[in-house]
């Protein structure tokens, strides 16, 4: 389901040329980078998957960190990784996303920080953005810690 905005708060334009072997850059010139394939090791480029996940990263950091003050909690510490994955898929698009994002918060153990992961997911405007589109899982995990304490795959 489509949900329309009510009010704009902000409005960005990126301009690509060349797909993934090329360049993007915004309107204000705060963002200007060259561009190679996910596989090749071209210095001096990123891709588009690093972008989306350095994005939804930020975004789900200030989500959670919303969120984590409704519950009391400072979240100035808190440590969100996102990883996307680029893959095929069986439909006729051919090609689709993956996307986990990997939480910690230091004195909060990892079950207790699940509930805020779900409400931070709830509220953030990428997680809106893909939701039932690219399977999403929330991982909270004890800080400084490898992620394998409680998984969350929403779907």
């Amino acid at each position: 389901m489509t949900v329309p905005l009510t009010r704009s708060l902000y409005r960005t334009t990126a301009h690509a040329a060349g797909g993934r072997t090329g360049s993007v850059r915004t309107d204000d010139g705060r963002l200007d980078v060259r561009l190679a394939p996910p596989r090749k090791k071209v210095p001096g480029t990123t891709n588009p998957e690093q972008l989306f996940a350095a994005g939804f990263a930020a975004c789900f950091t200030s989500a959670f960190a919303e969120v984590a003050a409704e519950f009391g909690a400072d979240a100035a510490a808190a440590r969100v990784a996102c990883e996307v994955e680029l893959g095929t898929t069986d439909t006729p698009a051919g090609y689709g996303l993956a996307v986990s994002l990997t939480v910690s918060l230091p004195g909060w153990r990892a079950a207790d920080l699940q509930p805020l992961l779900h409400r931070a997911d709830a509220v953030c405007p990428y997680s809106q953005a893909v939701r039932g589109n690219v399977p999403l899982t929330l991982l909270a995990v004890e800080h400084q810690d490898a992620p394998t304490a409680v998984a969350d795959d929403r779907g």
